[in-house]
């Protein structure tokens, strides 16, 4: 799925957890296609909705007449049950080599999961976690909102123009071009969702730094 080989340049990059560092997808879907068969729902369909997206607003798409502050209590059940499920989690391809990459370059983690599970998946992967990070206690507002990803920015000190996504959803593709970034597609959902370029996973990604603070990135 590699495009033609091509390089852009930032200042910082913005990293998506679950599905571009991490592969959770076990664990994802064991967990929401419980929670599809407890409200009568189809698991094929909820699984197109919820990779992303904060679970409160993939229950918000999926139950549209549902209280919020159900949708909200619902999350938090549903976090600790994956937070509890590390089963099958592991590292992206590439991706420790592509973090430890990273050492002394402006980047941050930039993700729908909350400070909790995203620690006990990243430990489960054996991947290491970005010193500034963006979770779903940071923001008020889940991907595609650009909220998440305008605050790494600004955390960071660089403006959006200057940072580069890396996404592998829909909710975050659409959220990091709706903040003004660039954004590197991760993995076989990408592709169809409007991503700058594409690739297969991080093996396909290496991080030159130049003199003067920027970045490029050869991809593919």
């Amino acid at each position: 799925m590699t495009t033609a080989p091509t390089v852009l340049t930032a200042r910082a990059l913005l990293l998506d957890m679950d599905g571009t560092l991490v592969n959770s997808d076990v664990v994802v879907e064991r967990c929401w296609r419980r929670w599809a068969d407890r409200h009568g729902l189809d698991g094929d369909e909820v699984m197109k909705v919820v990779h992303g997206r904060q679970g409160y607003a993939s229950m918000a798409v999926l139950l549209p007449d549902r209280p919020m502050e159900q949708n909200h209590a619902d999350n938090a059940r549903m976090l600790a049950e994956e937070t509890a499920d590390v089963d099958g989690v592991v590292a992206i391809p590439g991706a420790p080599e592509f973090l430890a990459s990273l050492a002394g370059v402006p980047h941050a983690l930039v993700t729908s999961a909350d400070v909790a599970l995203s620690t006990a998946r990243m430990a489960a992967a054996g991947l290491g976690l970005p010193d500034v990070r963006v979770t779903a206690e940071s923001v008020g507002a889940s991907k595609p909102d650009p909220e998440g990803f305008l605050k790494g920015a600004a955390e960071l000190g660089i403006a959006p123009e200057d940072c580069v996504v890396f996404e592998d959803s829909e909710a975050g593709i659409v959220a990091g071009r709706a903040a003004g970034m660039r954004v590197v597609g991760i993995g076989s959902r990408a592709p169809f969702h409007g991503p700058d370029v594409a690739v297969r996973d991080l093996t396909e990604v290496r991080v030159e730094v130049v003199g003067d603070g920027t970045l490029r990135l050869h991809i593919g």
